[in-house]
C-alpha cells in the first residue's frame, strides 16, 4: 500500500504526516494481519545537482569514453539507464543539468564503481576533482589503490595506533583511514600527517563496522563486540 503526504512535524524518532488521502482503518488492519503495521518513509530530495557533482560526473564520463572508444554522450546515456535499473531511488530518466543531489550522488557512485572495477585510467583533472570525495576514498580502500597515485595500496591509519598494540582488538571505527602505496605511506610518516593531508588535499574517512569487516580491517566478532558495547 502506497500513499503520499506532507511531513508536518518531527521530534526525535517520531513524525507527524498529513496524508493526501485518509487510510481506511479496515484496510489497514487487513494489510497488517493483526500485528503492528510497519511503514517506510521516503523523503523527497528537492535539492538540485551541485556544480561539483556535475564536474565529477562529466570528468569520469569523458575518461570512460576515451577508454572504451565511444562518444561521451553515449556513455552518459548508457550509465543513466544503468542507474535507473540499479537504484530504486531513480525511477525515471533524468538530466545532469537539473536532477536531484541524491540522483547525482548515486550516478557518480555507479561511475566510480565502474572505473575502479575495470581500472579505467583517470586524467589528472579528473583525479583532482574526485580524489578527496568519500566515494572515491571508499573505492580506493576497496580496490587497494593509492588515493594519490592509484598504485597498489595499504590501509593507512591517520591517528596513531601505538606500538605493540594488538590491531585485532582495537575499535577501528574510531580511526580515520586512507589507502596509500608504500611510498606515500612512508612519506606520510616522514613529514607528519597534517602536512601530508594539506600537501595532497586529502580528506581521510571513518568507516562503520560493516565496512571495516567487509574490507578485512576488523574481524566480524570483534566488530560486533564493540558495536554492542556502543549500543548498550
Amino acid at each position: 500500500m502506497i500513499t503520499n503526504g506532507k511531513l508536518i512535524h518531527t521530534k526525535d524518532n517520531r513524525l507527524v504526516i498529513d496524508l493526501d488521502n485518509p487510510i481506511n482503518p479496515d484496510v489497514l488492519a487487513k494489510l497488517s494481519g493483526g500485528v503492528q503495521p510497519s511503514v517506510e518513509v521516503d523523503i523527497e530530495d528537492n535539492r538540485t545537482i551541485t556544480p561539483e557533482q556535475r564536474k565529477k560526473a562529466f570528468a569520469m564520463i569523458g575518461d570512460i569514453a576515451s577508454w572504451q572508444g565511444d562518444l561521451p554522450q553515449a556513455v552518459e546515456e548508457m550509465f543513466k539507464y544503468f542507474a535507473m535499473s540499479t537504484f530504486s531511488e531513480i525511477p525515471e530518466h533524468f538530466s545532469l543539468s537539473n536532477c536531484s543531489v541524491t540522483t547525482a550522488r548515486l550516478y557518480i557512485q555507479l561511475l566510480l564503481e565502474f572505473c575502479f572495477r575495470w581500472d579505467v585510467p583517470f586524467a589528472t583533472k579528473t583525479w583532482d576533482a574526485i580524489s578527496s570525495d568519500f566515494g572515491t576514498q571508499m573505492q580506493c580502500l576497496k580496490h587497494r589503490q593509492c588515493v594519490i597515485c592509484r598504485k597498489r595500496a595499504q590501509y593507512a591509519h591517520v591517528e596513531t595506533v601505538g606500538m605493540g598494540r594488538n590491531r585485532h582488538k582495537i575499535d577501528h571505527s574510531q580511526y580515520h583511514f586512507m589507502a596509500l602505496c608504500p611510498i606515500h605511506h612512508a612519506e606520510q610518516h616522514n613529514i607528519g600527517i597534517m602536512t601530508f593531508i594539506q600537501r595532497y588535499h586529502i580528506k581521510p574517512i571513518k568507516l562503520n563496522y560493516d565496512q571495516l569487516v567487509k574490507l578485512g580491517i576488523m574481524r566480524k566478532g570483534t566488530a560486533y563486540y564493540f558495536k554492542e558495547q556502543l549500543e548498550a
